[in-house]
């Protein structure tokens, strides 16, 4: 299953995705509550509310995508994919944190500092908490002139959490994940390196944008590329990064070497997860331009500017598109 949201009329909404078309999860709900066994007096117009529900809304939402067929009006109650103005799957996370889940990636951006791996990367599945009211769905991505210094995409995965907990073990991590997302983490990286000169952050250089999207995928969508391990689960999903038309990053989700389960059971202690929290894996290997300029694949060294288009894609999660666009100052 595919769960969206989207603009409708100024507002946000929350979908499910059916063939090409968005079916309103509130406006369907109601359509559908005679006619089909569902858990839930109504479902939320809004993402984290939905999630807060947990599995009676998971429930509802996979009945009225098979209800959806027979609806005696499909276009009252949904929108083509091709006209809806997607927004971030979760708009407002109750948090978002990022994580460090991939050693090439943190082997060749160290080897290009000059330093040794860091031995500290095999005892924990370090991470950082970013902004999470500076998420973007697909589309524009505003910067200022100051993010414009080495302005960096980095090609990630995430997971939502779809229900509370705290002092997760990793055997039962991944049952607290509601779905899969494309991630993309904006990154400033003249403002990031002079702000980690103080060995505290990142923070400027991170906290103008980060996107998710276009959808969040259900783990029943990806039960055929699961590979148990265990510390938990990964998945066989390629992941590349195209801008403006060129392939510049290529890798797989399965080379994550600390599972999304480590990363959550590291995260709960002493902590409570809530639904609707957000967590990257951190940027695949490859998947940056700070790690390719350091490995002299790109020389001069290649940055994004404004009027860059960027699609960070995950194989069964979608692709995500955005944009480069100047804020006005």
């Amino acid at each position: 299953m595919k769960l969206v949201s989207y603009q409708r009329q100024g507002s946000l909404r929350t979908g499910v995705l059916v063939h090409d078309r968005i079916v309103d999860l509130h406006d369907a709900h109601a359509a559908a509550f005679d006619a089909v066994d569902l858990r839930c007096g109504a479902l939320p117009t809004e993402m984290t509310a939905f999630l807060a529900l947990g599995e009676p809304a998971m429930h509802d939402a996979r009945a009225i995508a098979a209800w959806f067929g027979s609806a005696a009006d499909p276009d009252r109650l949904s929108v083509a994919v091709a006209d809806a103005v997607l927004a971030a799957p979760v708009p407002r996370p109750t948090s978002m944190r990022d994580g460090y889940a991939f050693r090439q990636h943190v082997e060749a951006a160290r080897r290009n500092r000059g330093v040794e791996m860091i031995p500290e990367f095999d005892e924990i599945p370090i991470f950082y908490f970013t902004n999470h009211m500076a998420v973007y769905g697909p589309g524009p991505i505003p910067v200022l002139p100051m993010h414009l210094d080495k302005l960096d995409f980095e090609l990630e995965g995430a997971i939502v959490i779809g229900k509370q907990g705290r002092n997760i073990k990793a055997s039962e991590a991944d049952s607290y994940i509601a779905g899969y997302m494309v991630m993309n983490d904006w990154s400033a990286r003249a403002l990031q390196m002079h702000e980690m000169k103080l060995n505290l952050g990142p923070a400027k250089g991170k906290d103008f944008a980060t996107a998710i999207g276009p959808w969040l995928v259900t783990k029943d969508e990806l039960e055929d590329r699961k590979i148990p391990t265990p510390n938990g689960d990964l998945y066989d999903l390629e992941m590349t990064c195209v801008i403006n038309g060129t392939e510049v990053s290529r890798g797989n989700m399965k080379d994550m070497s600390w599972t999304f389960a480590q990363i959550i059971e590291r995260a709960s202690y002493g902590v409570t997860l809530y639904p609707g929290d957000v967590i990257g894996s951190g940027t695949v290997g490859t998947g940056c331009f700070l790690e390719l300029n350091g490995s002299k694949v790109y020389d001069p060294a290649w940055w994004l500017k404004v009027g860059d288009t960027v699609t960070c894609s995950i194989e069964r999660l979608g692709d995500l598109t955005n944009v480069v666009v100047a804020e006005p100052v």
